[in-house]
């Protein structure tokens, strides 16, 4: 039994890394700590003056871990890791998680090649990015490609030379055949920086030169030629979309701002965080993220940005020299150094007051306004669907406070291969991980009633041990409310196997009509009709199509590995080492009853004798032609 008293005695005067775990084990918030014994006592210390949101993970936390580290900056790297791995309600979260494309150039190489790069290697590799978009990158690096004619092939050069005709491109006049030596590595390599220098964002020598042959072909009336070169400047006017000047220097550098949305102490809360990228002075995309913001939240903009930074730069490969942005977070000289550490020059972090760069912030926070407004209707609509839908449905039964759900129901066929499904649903979501398929042991023919009885009492039985061994799965964890496919009948027997173990769970039963349809819960005796428009409807209907669907699912894998099981134990001199072979080798006992001779004895462990066996019995007895049987 875990003693928080007796543990916080026993914190190390050391920096490192807390964990706060619930009574189920799930970990509730992740923190790092100068010094472990200071930090984490202030959580239980009475008359420590806390927020109401710390307040309320206190009191559900039964135990904690902690790991020690060298250094503050060590811890939070660590706690970086920790909080993307596990996403404790607690900390503020990002919701996405994504990755950015870069334009990689191997200059590395004799005659180098331009690639989509999904992160940055020490390859000797020129980088530009990162990009918020594959398709901008995949446009530029086609255009980079044409204007310059570099190579797309995968030829080892100077190696390969002269060793293969050249490639379309080349008779196209998009390649000019470096395979072949018709240009030198030093005439190749003056064309690769210059499309260096293009990507980089020095487009105006390409443009001038596109305009003046686009207006020499019109004046010798070749139109074709002149609209070829009117839509290489449109290409390159686009590529300048991603890049347009932002007036504050040629340096790199990120804009961050933050827009939350207002709403009840108790409840969660949304905010989009709004991220510029500026590269060389180039305003070279944008990417916002939805942040979650956990019920009683205080946090103020410093913390927020605060963790916006450790979360986004904790998986980017990329970093520039400077961010921008609205306040300075907490802990902004080690974020600074554990940034510059990561980056292998300095970052810094900057707060402007007036000129470009608070134009261009105050730009980015309008931004992060626009997107919240616009996706505010897109994120009540799917919490309706889900937080919405579990809220009305405590209401509805008058259980407060439901958040995990467990949906239980029977398959079988006339009594044969009885099977038990469990979904379970969390906060409104299915939670696939803790599924679990229960394969009838006890009961004899088509009993759906001894089934469920059977099911329920394996489950909770497991659960009950689990806890008292302090093993914790998902087992050890029990649902606030048991749905049951089904009425009064389904709904009795899950009581009495819950009050045969001791335990209190409420249990509902999902009502179908005539037509198999969902028409109502039956819940202490009664059946309660519901609106069939609600989001309670329809999240009822889904959790008894999902416990359904799980059934019928492993029901129909049992039934067809029986088959294949009684079918193969019929055939005189299959054992069992050459019956899991087949069954290795052929997925179905159609697939193995088209087999060929040659395909049969093709199966690890059969020899010939067995392998035409095996094919009699499927041929009624014959024998392919020019065999002469066993």
């Amino acid at each position: 039994m875990f003693n928080i008293e007796e543990e916080l005695k026993k914190l190390p005067d050391k920096p490192g890394v807390y964990i706060m775990h619930d009574a189920e084990d799930h970990i509730l918030y992740v923190g790092k700590a100068v010094v472990l014994k200071n930090r984490v006592r202030q959580y239980f210390q009475v008359g420590y003056k806390r927020s109401p949101k710390i307040e309320k993970m206190v009191s559900h936390i039964a135990w904690f871990e902690y790991i020690v580290t060298d250094s503050e900056t060590e811890a939070l790297v660590l706690e970086c890791n920790l909080i993307k791995e596990h996403r404790p309600p607690y900390n503020t979260m990002l919701t996405d998680d994504k990755g950015y494309p870069f334009i990689r150039i191997s200059v590395s190489e004799a005659y180098p090649r331009i690639f989509l790069a999904r992160k940055i290697k020490r390859d000797g590799s020129k980088y530009f990015g990162p990009y918020t978009s594959h398709g901008a990158v995949r446009d530029a690096i086609k255009l980079t490609q044409k204007l310059y004619r570099l190579r797309t092939c995968n030829r080892r050069l100077p190696e390969d030379i002269g060793k293969a005709r050249p490639c379309l491109n080349y008779h196209i006049g998009l390649c000019n055949a470096p395979c072949q030596g018709y240009v030198s590595q030093e005439e190749y390599n003056a064309a690769i920086s210059k499309a260096v220098d293009f990507l980089g964002g020095n487009t105006a020598p390409v443009k001038k030169e596109a305009a003046e042959k686009m207006n020499e072909a019109a004046e010798t009336l070749d139109f074709e030629t002149a609209a070829s070169w009117r839509d290489l400047i449109n290409a390159i006017a686009s590529l300048e979309e991603c890049q347009k000047i932002t007036g504050t220097g040629g340096d790199d550098r990120d804009i961050i701002a933050i827009a939350a949305d207002e709403g009840a102490p108790e409840e969660p809360k949304d905010a989009i965080a709004q991220v510029f990228f500026v590269r060389e002075g180039r305003l070279i995309g944008r990417e916002h993220f939805h942040l979650r913001i956990a019920p009683y939240e205080s946090e103020k903009k410093e913390q927020l940005i605060g963790a916006v930074i450790k979360q986004f730069y904790a998986g980017t490969p990329f970093l520039p020299h400077e961010i921008l942005l609205e306040k300075m977070p907490e802990d902004a000289a080690l974020l600074q150094s554990w940034l510059s550490e990561k980056a292998g020059h300095k970052v810094s972090f900057t707060v402007p007051q007036k000129g470009d760069k608070a134009k261009l912030l105050k730009m980015t926070g309008e931004n992060a306004k626009l997107v919240l407004s616009q996706n505010k209707e897109q994120i009540k609509r799917e919490e309706a669907k889900t937080i919405g839908a579990v809220r009305a449905l405590s209401e509805l039964l008058g259980i407060p406070g439901i958040s995990r759900t467990e949906a239980y129901d029977i398959s079988n066929i006339s009594g044969f291969l009885s099977v038990g499904s469990m979904v379970v649903f969390e906060q409104g979501k299915a939670k696939r991980n803790d599924y679990r398929k229960f394969r009838i042991k006890t009961v004899e023919g088509p009993n759906d009633y001894a089934s469920l009885y059977e099911v329920i009492t394996r489950r909770f039985l497991h659960g009950q041990k689990e806890r008292e061994a302090a093993d914790h799965t998902s087992f050890s964890v029990f649902p606030d409310l048991i749905m049951m496919d089904g009425g009064k009948g389904q709904v009795n027997v899950a009581e009495e196997a819950l009050a045969a173990l001791g335990i209190d769970i409420p249990v509902c039963g999902m009502v179908k009509d005539d037509n198999h349809r969902t028409r109502g819960l039956y819940f202490n005796g009664k059946e309660l009709p519901i609106d069939t428009h609600s989001e309670v409807f329809h999240f009822i209907t889904r959790v008894q199509d999902e416990a359904h669907r799980f059934a019928i699912e492993y029901h129909r894998s049992l039934r067809g590995k029986g088959q294949v099981h009684s079918m193969l134990d019929d055939i005189d001199g299959i054992g069992p080492v050459r019956r899991k072979a087949l069954m290795r080798t052929f997925a179905t006992i159609e697939a193995m009853k088209d087999a060929t001779l040659k395909q049969l004895l093709d199966v690890p462990e059969m020899n010939r004798p067995s392998a035409i066996r095996v094919y009699a019995f499927f041929h009624d007895g014959e024998i392919p032609e020019g065999e002469d049987g066993i």
